[in-house]
């Protein structure tokens, strides 16, 4: 049941300022590393300001990042990253963390899109575009929660801290950055698309390369040498045993999916001729990490079963490929069992809404889920958006789904830090 607090901000969310808001982040194409990446930083301070928040707008010393231990990995090349955190007053209670990456991947192939990617486009609720749900609808709601609560002149007992992040598609380092700053609480939101669900549990995701060798020739007498491409063959058929072999008995959470913890090769090169035989070839993918698995224990695995595959091929077993670990390495999260983050979020959604409350699962992909869960604070996803639709030309969101989001969001945050 709604309280007199929640009922008065609930009333004060301005639907038409959320459809503003959301053409406006989306139509800043911030990819991953860009200058436009930055510039939406500066815009959410401006917007955090205006809410009266507590704004800590920094740039990030990317060499002492980089150079920690438990650095999380990157693949955009960067020259810079802005960390930004608002938060509410100075009181002594619970500090709730809404957390978003303002981060987009590149649109891929423009023609497969119906117009500018980061020309938002509306059809009646929808908004198509790059970012739509992933995560721009996140950061909305978010704001629009917060902007509620103002109108409404509720008085929190505790604090709420919005973590804006950047370089969450990457590898992290947004929040990295943000948690080595000091910035923590004691639970967290984080608005990435989740169809409806809660999301309790991310998969890892860990970034591989593997080097083949072969040996040149002229493509006339092939038969001089040996083709990489023929050498990784036997490699390909050995990875794909071990994806089937680490997905045998998930944990419940991730068992409804069909292969929870995917292993891809997403690039394959070779060659630099085309009548050579190529001496060269280079594959690189995603290793999914199990639920509650040492990234270091994956790699290992994944390293054995490559070393095995080698020794039983005549021309790997004397030339053997070599796997290094390059870009994002997202190690599983999840949050502690029996933490009642989870029922509060549902339950707040059945109140706010009407519609029941969601059900809880666990995610394929990594996020910065793990980053907040490592440092000790207790997270969960939970936002507008389909992530079936997210990195594609079919990105989009629904503006209803996106203020639904924000009304569960009001309790979400009263109840988690209190009023006066």
């Amino acid at each position: 049941m709604l309280s007199r607090d929640e009922g008065a901000a609930l009333a004060a969310i301005d639907e038409a300022d959320v459809a503003r808001t959301l053409l406006e982040l989306m139509a800043v194409p911030s990819v991953t590393g860009s200058a436009a990446e930055s510039e939406l930083q500066h815009l959410l301070a401006r917007r955090l300001e205006l809410l009266d928040l507590n704004v800590d707008l920094w740039s990030m010393d990317l060499d002492a990042l980089r150079s920690d231990p438990s650095f999380p990995g990157s693949e955009a090349p960067r020259d810079e990253a802005w960390g930004l955190v608002g938060t509410t007053g100075d009181e002594d209670g619970p500090i709730l963390i809404l957390q978003g990456h303002v981060d987009v991947v590149p649109p891929g192939d423009l023609a497969a899109w119906d117009g500018d990617p980061f020309v938002p486009r509306v059809t009646g609720d929808l908004v198509h575009g790059r970012g739509a749900c992933d995560m721009k609808a996140g950061l909305v709601a978010h704001l629009a929660a917060l902007a509620a609560i103002r109108a409404a002149g509720v008085r929190l007992r505790g604090r709420v801290a919005v973590h804006f992040v950047v370089g969450e598609e990457d590898g992290g380092i947004g929040a990295f950055g943000t948690l080595r700053r000091g910035h923590r609480g004691d639970s967290c939101v984080i608005a990435e698309p989740t169809g409806g669900s809660v999301i309790t549990a991310n998969a890892g995701a860990l970034t591989f390369r593997i080097a083949v060798p072969g040996k040149s020739a002229h493509g006339s007498s092939r038969e001089q040498g040996v083709s990489a491409i023929d050498a990784y063959l036997p490699l390909h058929a050995a990875l794909a045993r071990l994806e089937a072999e680490r997905n045998r008995n998930p944990a419940p959470l991730m068992a409804e999916h069909p292969i929870p913890y995917g292993l891809s090769v997403g690039t394959v090169r070779a060659g630099d001729w085309a009548s050579s035989v190529p001496d060269l070839l280079v594959a690189e993918g995603r290793l999914g990490v199990r639920l509650g698995e040492e990234p270091a224990d994956a790699r290992a695995e994944f390293e054995r079963c490559v070393a095995e595959a080698c020794a039983g091929d005549a021309w790997l077993r004397e030339h053997p490929a070599v796997v290094t670990w390059p870009g994002g390495q997202f190690a599983s999260g999840a949050l502690p069992d029996g933490h009642p983050l989870a029922d509060l979020v549902r339950e707040a959604r059945s109140d706010a809404v009407g519609d029941g409350k969601p059900p809880v699962r666990g995610a394929t992909y990594g996020s910065d889920l793990r980053l907040y869960s490592g440092a000790g604070v207790p997270t969960l996803q939970y936002g507008p958006g389909d992530i079936q639709v997210a990195h594609s030309a079919r990105e989009r969101v629904s503006v209803r789904e996106v203020v639904d989001v924000a009304r569960t969001l009001v309790p979400v945050i009263l109840r988690s830090v209190g009023t006066r």
